[in-house]
């Protein structure tokens, strides 16, 4: 206990300033880079990154980076790295790869070389002669080159930080949850203005909403590789998940509704909500977009509907697009954000955006088109608590 590791928190193009946020919101100072946020931290922040960041993919331990421009470069650098700190004598260590813009292209040598040189030296720190049985907690060791720059992680998530447990079914072009997430962090809400998602598929936007909203650790009900490592101990765990319990905000009250022209989607986000533990907190129901009406002042719109990216579906999408646009024009207390490929968005829409941002869902481009409602009148004067002092 007490030492400190490198670690890295690998993000989706566009998503990089979002993780760090969130990184700094943990109490860590962090460096942004193409893909990752980088900072240092014990293992206590292990746990804690693994249990809260939204929109982070995976958290990696950074165990080396060198430059190599030979196999042998490569077997020695690798050698000469403290594995032994990491790596208990059963450990199980498969090793991954990938090579960008670096005279080591071949990534299956890469991982071959790594993998004997991680043995070499294992062997020479547990005093063995044969190759290990590899019976034990999965390490999966990544080398990563880019530009000649070889990076070594151990993958310390296991399955993605996008797979938090409650999703028991989904449509056919599923968004990610860490994605969902962002969505709702780029916005301008707050937990107590009603939340709108026109086009909620299996839910994945509302709930990661109501996640937000009352403060729940997004990972708080799954579990994480790096639970079996040894010198992660049980106790770190054990303190983090309970350091996210005292944090929740379980009774904060939320008015969430997400609604889908598809019957059979509403179900599945119904079913979704229901293992998230939010049954009676999100509203769900069966609804074409243009049909949405508004109770409340001064609320939140997220959408992300269909792209019209597949032959035949582009005309009906368009006129979709359209039909929303009329629809939205009476909310002008609302603020919408509505994310999707289709670059003549706005034409349809009948509006410009007051912001775009680029971001990708999975490979496809897309922009978030905002739309930004007007502010809430400011509370009448409060009365001047400022003393005077007269002569």
């Amino acid at each position: 206990m007490g030492n400190t590791y490198q670690i890295i928190a690998t993000a989706a193009m566009g998503l990089e300033a979002l993780v760090a946020k969130e990184v700094r919101a943990l109490g860590y100072d962090c460096q942004v880079d193409n893909g990752k946020v980088t900072y240092t931290g014990d293992e206590y922040a292990i746990a804690r990154s693994n249990l809260w960041l939204r929109t982070a993919d995976r958290i990696k331990i950074k165990i080396g980076e060198f430059k190599a421009f030979t196999f042998d470069e490569l077997f020695e650098k690798t050698k000469a790295l403290p594995w032994e700190h990491f790596l208990p004598e059963d450990a199980e260590f498969p090793v991954t790869g990938k090579s960008v813009k670096s005279k080591l292209f071949s990534v299956s040598d890469c991982q071959a070389i790594v993998k004997k040189a991680i043995v070499e030296r294992m062997k020479k720190h547990y005093k063995r002669e044969s190759w290990f049985e590899e019976n034990g907690a999965l390490y999966r060791v990544e080398v990563a080159l880019l530009k000649d720059v070889v990076t070594l992680t151990i993958d310390a998530t296991g399955n993605g930080l996008h797979k938090r447990g409650y999703r028991a079914a989904q449509g056919a072009a599923p968004l990610k949850e860490t994605m969902a997430a962002a969505l709702v962090m780029l916005t301008n809400w707050h937990p107590d203005k009603p939340f709108i998602d026109p086009f909620c598929g299996s839910g994945t936007i509302p709930i990661e909403a109501a996640l937000i909203g009352q403060n729940i650790a997004p990972g708080f009900n799954r579990e994480f590789v790096s639970e079996a490592w040894s010198w992660l101990p049980a106790k770190v765990w054990d303190d983090a998940r309970l350091e996210a319990e005292d944090l929740a905000k379980y009774d904060q009250p939320l008015d969430i509704t997400g609604s889908d022209i598809d019957q059979r989607m509403v179900k599945i986000a119904q079913e979704n909500s229901f293992e998230a533990g939010f049954a009676d907190i999100i509203q769900f129901k069966q609804m074409q977009v243009k049909d949405i009406s508004v109770k409340k002042d001064y609320g939140v719109i997220i959408g992300n509907p269909p792209y019209g990216e597949r032959l035949g579906e582009k005309e009906a999408v368009e006129a979709m697009y359209h039909e929303m646009g009329q629809a939205f024009s009476k909310l002008d207390t609302w603020s919408i954000y509505i994310l999707t490929s289709n670059e003549d968005f706005e034409k349809f829409y009948g509006k410009p955006a007051t912001k775009k941002r680029k971001l990708f869902n999975g490979f496809i481009r897309t922009d978030l088109y905002q739309y930004w409602g007007k502010k809430p009148p400011r509370p009448h004067n409060q009365l001047n608590t400022e003393t005077t002092i007269h002569d």
